[in-house]
């Protein structure tokens, strides 16, 4: 059975990704996220991807919180809306990392559970996904998780497990995106 390293934006996510490849795949999660918008944040999040990969058997790995990664990748794309031009940067960070620490730790295969999102364009990703294969040398999982319900799916599961789920993607700039869409500070 190959070895396939999962980026996971977060454990609500990751739910119906680990559903769908955890027969068909020896399965790690890689929680690896430097654009959430602040330390308190990141760690609910990975407290909540570790809380359900212990009660599913699988396992994960983690790289620590460095938001200047991040905010020096986007840097001069702040303003852009969510879903624009900063979110595909974002994208090849994280995706390019997990194919680094995947081929570094000996696995045959990398996916993200990105798009697993209604939010996310998956052609993108699994665009960004094909190319970091060819530069890195590691073969890229190229699929699309909303597909077949996969997000209602999700959100399912994370009922079941009673998971934090967050209302926005995670970085300062989607924040505040969405507490002007809904009028409060989250």
């Amino acid at each position: 059975m190959k070895k396939l390293l999962l980026h996971s934006c977060c454990g609500p996510c990751s739910t119906q990704v680990i559903d769908v490849l955890k027969d068909k795949y020896d399965l790690t999660v890689y929680y690896y996220n430097p654009n959430i918008d602040c330390q308190e944040e990141f760690a609910h999040r990975l407290e909540e991807q570790k809380r359900f990969c212990s009660l599913v058997g699988v396992p994960v790995t983690q790289d620590g919180y460095d938001e200047m990664e991040f905010l020096s990748a986007v840097k001069g794309l702040e303003n852009e809306k969510e879903g624009g031009a900063r979110c595909p940067v974002c994208f090849a960070l994280r995706l390019r990392k997990t194919a680094q620490k995947a081929k570094s730790l000996g696995f045959d295969v990398f996916a993200t559970t990105l798009t697993v999102s209604p939010y996310k364009n998956s052609t993108i990703i699994n665009s960004i996904g094909k190319q970091i294969e060819t530069e890195e040398g590691i073969e890229f999982y190229d699929g699309n998780f909303k597909k077949q319900d996969g997000y209602k799916k999700s959100i399912e599961f994370s009922k079941k497990y009673n998971l934090y789920r967050q209302n926005y993607c995670g970085c300062t700039f989607s924040k505040k995106e969405r507490e002007t869409k809904v009028g409060k500070k989250l």
